[in-house]
């Protein structure tokens, strides 16, 4: 099941955390990969390991905070690696602070990168998606976009804009094939949340109904799912995968 022999899909953000377990999910279900992030060297040493394992993975270096240099960013994909079936954004950033103390600019980079960025590559691949009547785009939010969190009013407004673009995605693409969904995790196992405190730690399981963190793995397979033939009748859905953070 959830096979994507066949299939190219572009995963942002591949160079660490979630979106290299996502990378890595798709290539074992069959799928080419195009790795795109602004950290080229990461990238290419995770395309080395895909396609000495067998896969097929292309490195490509990509910053969603430079919309008008995206077209030309994909031109230079090679012809095996041009026609984008599968779409996955998920890179993001960060900068957080309580409302009083929060700078434009911190609002607007991230506004800037996390929600416009992905709205400007999805507008490049829905056309050859369009084209060719087949087409999945899976947009990795957040539950903070649907529930809020003190501290982070630009990460949750931009993840929330997420969810409202991709259910119009939904609505403007479906005649023709192509489905828009959203993953929102809660909170996940990454590189950050190794370096917090003991009990810091043991105060964001205990917020959770599951009583632990989610890993990578708990991404991965909802996101295969969504961009395989099994999830074809699925569209416009918001499936959120924190462990019952957020009910």
């Amino acid at each position: 099941m959830f096979r994507l022999d066949g299939k190219t899909a572009l995963v942002t953000g591949a160079s660490q955390g979630i979106g290299e377990g996502i990378a890595r999910g798709l290539a074992a279900q069959g799928a080419r990969l195009v790795l795109a992030a602004r950290s080229e060297d990461k990238l290419t040493a995770l395309a080395e390991a895909i396609n000495a394992d067998g896969g097929a993975a292309h490195a490509l270096a990509l910053d969603l905070g430079e919309p008008a240099t995206l077209g030309d960013r994909l031109k230079a994909l090679p012809e095996d690696f041009a026609n984008i079936d599968i779409l996955v954004n998920n890179a993001g950033i960060t900068a957080d602070n309580l409302l009083l103390r929060m700078s434009l600019e911190d609002w607007q980079r991230v506004l800037d990168i996390n929600l416009t960025g992905t709205f400007a590559l999805t507008k490049l691949m829905v056309k050859g998606m369009m084209r060719r009547r087949w087409g999945r785009i899976i947009t990795v939010s957040s539950v903070v976009g649907m529930m809020g969190n003190a501290g982070q009013a630009n990460y949750a407004a931009a993840k929330a804009g997420l969810i409202g673009f991709s259910k119009s995605v939904a609505r403007e693409l479906g005649s023709r094939n192509i489905t828009a969904n959203v993953v929102a995790p809660g909170y996940i196992e990454t590189a950050m949340t190794a370096d917090l405190p003991p009990e810091a730690h043991q105060g964001l399981a205990d917020s959770i109904v599951l009583k632990r963190l989610g890993t990578v793995q708990d991404i991965v397979g909802p996101v295969a799912f969504l961009a395989s033939d099994e999830a074809s009748y699925i569209t416009g859905h918001v499936l959120n995968v924190s462990g019952g953070m957020y009910i």
